[in-house]
């Protein structure tokens, strides 16, 4: 347990970042399986439009550092590749 108050506002801080950070993860999650759910159906054009809307909520979850910026941009590939895959 904390005892100084410094320490005490910090797991203050922690507990606030946690929250947060888990409700981005959390969106983060639902988009990716909005466009997994959309490439599986296999309409290509239904997943392209939902690609376009996801990709910008991947990138900002990346700029928050709720995941690395390299991960962000090969989920952000592979889906495009496996959307274009699916128009081809």
């Amino acid at each position: 347990m904390a005892n100084t108050s410094s320490a005490k506002k910090a797991v203050r801080k922690i507990a606030r970042r946690t929250a947060v950070n888990r409700a981005r993860r959390s969106q983060l999650r639902t988009q990716m399986r909005k466009v997994e759910e959309a490439i599986a159906s296999g309409d290509a054009t239904t997943a392209a439009a939902v690609l376009k809307s996801v990709a910008p909520v991947v990138m900002r979850a990346a700029q928050h550092g709720v995941i690395h910026k390299n991960t962000a941009s090969r989920k952000v590939s592979r889906l495009t590749a496996r959307v274009k895959a699916l128009s081809a």
